[in-house]
């Protein structure tokens, strides 16, 4: 998308439906990261005009969302919830989800009740009994009909929060993270939302496209992973089509500001999966998982996903796509964005004792071991707030990266009080934090989105940084009670202990031990008066 050299607003020039990105005439391309707005169908006030003023203040070329748009657990949901893929929905619904229903007062509809009330009518019937107006009223929900009522709800978030960015005409990618799906409405189908938004760069995945694209493979990937197309049969995809993988997995090429066409660099879009293993075989090892970081959300689980194998091939095959637009088949710069980092971001850190202030304990493969952030490596101004979630294996998606070529960095969301960059492996690691006001995360202040500044000279050498709630809004937001407590939930031992590492905390903690101390001492000085 080509701005003026002031970076006013323009309108991108389209071809197939889809945008061209391209550098300003100053040699700059400018992109925000939004991660983790995690909302509800009513989206929060604070979310929006954050987003807003980040939009006005920054007036970016490119908004990427890196998963957990929805907050696929909210008591909205609670009928169609999935906590796995592949599960009957509402089955298992999460305890603190019940718990904030009964708070908001969202009951439950089941629609297995309207098929029992009718069984149980005819039975009356068969034997000569009125059936009571309770089994002949009106009948409960369908499960279609949930679901239509949840894929309302999820249409209505996503139009509510990228209503700042539609406004202003700035075009927006999207990946997807842990908790959209579990609303019940799958990445296919909220992409589908997406792309009724104008500006949406979101291509249409090659499994939904029309069958007559040829495939090379049995599962529709070429040797180079890439999705397989021949442009000459009905229903080719278009040229950015055929840059994507599957929902939330595609790239998106930035041209020249000279208008040749050749690709200067290119923004990757990762989906990074959400969950690992089969909710089968671990349901009953949630005792174990308790006493681990984040064992509320992943008792029944491997730990969190990964990107899966073709999409890791994926990432090598679309370098070998972009370099032969290009025409010289060498791997164009690239930055990657997905939602939960891979376990390199550990290596961004450095190993202290338990005792250390603010350090932070891994959470499953790394339990047991605590964390600062390396100062050798990381940017002025990273914030390490919690511990890294990736996932317990490691599936080789850095290297795969690096032998690749052309990347040069991959950002994550995911963890919501974390907000570095570090350099490690020859590529930068980094996080942007929440920039939801309905979910965990840290101050309100602290809250932002991650402002990316690229240059056509030498797209590795970008500038970016943090804009907060603090430096764009103000201290405080409308709810800090709310904010308070989701800055110090505790669900697991790890999380009390992260929390007594904090000084603030111990600070607190000491005032308050010390208050106690003086009452009692002046308790037992006015007993001994007596």
């Amino acid at each position: 998308m080509q701005w003026t050299a002031t970076h006013a607003y323009a309108r991108p020039r389209r071809y197939s439906g889809t945008m061209t990105l391209r550098f300003n005439e100053d040699g700059t391309f400018r992109v925000l990261q939004m991660a983790d707005i995690q909302d509800k169908p009513e989206v929060n006030r604070d979310t929006i005009r954050l987003i807003e003023a980040a939009i006005r203040e920054t007036k970016p070329d490119l908004v990427v969302l890196t998963g957990d748009q929805i907050r696929g657990y909210d008591p909205a949901y609670i009928d169609t919830f999935l906590r796995r893929r592949g599960e009957k929905p509402g089955a298992r619904v999460r305890l603190i989800t019940e718990i904030e229903a009964r708070i908001y007062g969202v009951k439950r509809r089941y629609p297995e009740a309207a098929e029992l009330a009718e069984r149980m009518a005819d039975r009356l019937e068969d034997r000569g009994h009125t059936a009571p107006a309770v089994l002949t009223g009106d009948e409960p929900p369908s499960i279609d009909e949930l679901m239509a009522e949840s894929a309302g709800k999820v249409r209505r978030t996503i139009q509510a929060f990228l209503q700042p960015v539609v406004d202003a005409g700035v075009p927006f990618a999207v990946t997807y993270g842990n908790h959209d799906f579990q609303c019940g409405i799958l990445p296919d189908e909220q992409d589908d939302m997406y792309r009724e938004l104008p500006g949406c760069m979101n291509p249409v995945a090659p499994s939904a496209r029309p069958t007559a694209d040829a495939v090379d493979t049995a599962d529709g990937l070429s040797r180079d992973g890439m999705a397989s197309q021949t442009p000459d049969k009905p229903g080719t995809p278009s040229p950015a089509e055929s840059l994507g993988f599957e929902p939330g997995t595609f790239a998106l090429p930035i041209e020249s500001a000279n208008g040749s066409g050749r690709i200067a660099m290119a923004v990757m879009m990762v989906n990074s999966g959400d969950y690992a293993g089969k909710p089968e075989e671990n349901d009953a090892e949630y005792p174990a998982y308790i006493a681990n970081s984040r064992g509320l959300d992943l008792a029944d689980s491997d730990g969190y996903g990964t990107p899966s194998p073709e999409a890791i091939a994926w990432l090598g095959g679309v370098q070998h796509e972009l370099g032969a637009r290009n025409g010289d088949g060498q791997p164009v710069p690239a930055i990657a964005f997905q939602h939960i980092p891979p376990q390199e971001f550990y290596d961004c850190l450095t190993e202290v004792p338990a005792w250390t202030p603010n350090a932070v304990e891994g959470a499953r493969t790394h339990a047991g071991h605590c964390y600062v952030l390396n100062d050798a490596v990381c940017r002025p101004g990273s914030r390490l707030g919690e511990a890294i979630g990736c996932a317990d294996e490691n599936v080789g998606q850095v290297e795969a990266m690096r032998q690749a070529g052309g990347y040069f960095a991959l950002f994550c969301g995911h963890d919501h009080k974390n907000a570095f960059v570090g350099h490690v492996h020859g590529m930068d690691l980094g996080y942007a934090p929440t920039c939801g006001f309905e979910c965990y995360g840290p101050k309100s202040r602290l809250r932002g989105v991650r402002l990316f500044e690229f240059h056509e000279s030498d797209p590795a050498a970008y500038e970016t940084r943090m804009l907060t709630w603090g430096d764009l809004i103000g201290r405080y937001s409308r709810n800090e009670l709310r904010v308070f407590v989701e800055d110090h939930c505790i669900t697991d031992a790890i999380g009390l202990r992260n929390e007594l590492r904090r000084p603030s905390v111990l600070a607190t903690l000491a005032g308050l031990g010390a208050a106690a101390l003086v009452g009692v001492a002046a308790m037992i000085t006015r007993l001994f008066k007596r």
